[in-house]
C-alpha cells in the first residue's frame, strides 16, 4: 500500500478529525498518542510540495501506509461506525468508511 492509497482524508478533515474527543480517546502512548501525532504529522506531509519533502517525510510516509494495512486488516465484524479500530485508523489520515 502506498501512502496516497493509505491517506483518504483531506488535510482539512484530518485537521478537524483530531480536535475530536474520539480522536483522543484512542491510541498508545503517554500524554499525546503515537497516532494522534503521527496525524497531525501527516497534516504537515499533506500540505508539503512533493519536491520539499524530506526523507524523514518520506519514512514516515511509510510508516503510514504500512499501519493503516495492517490495521485495515483487522477489520471488526459489523457496523464500525463508532469504533475505536475507525478512530485509530483516522488518527492515521484514513477513513475506513470512504
Amino acid at each position: 500500500m502506498e501512502f496516497s492509497d493509505a491517506v483518504n482524508m483531506t488535510p482539512k478533515e484530518l485537521e478537524d478529525w483530531l480536535e475530536t474527543d474520539e480522536s483522543k480517546s484512542v491510541g498508545v502512548g503517554e500524554g499525546e498518542s503515537v497516532g494522534h501525532r503521527s496525524g497531525r504529522r501527516i497534516v504537515e506531509i499533506l500540505r508539503t510540495k512533493k519536491g520539499d519533502l524530506t526523507d524523514a517525510d518520506h519514512d514516515h510516509m511509510t510508516k503510514v501506509a504500512g499501519y493503516v494495512a495492517r490495521h485495515s486488516a483487522q477489520r471488526p465484524d459489523g457496523d464500525v461506525t463508532e469504533t475505536k479500530w475507525r478512530y485509530s485508523l483516522m488518527n492515521w489520515g484514513h477513513d475506513p468508511l470512504k
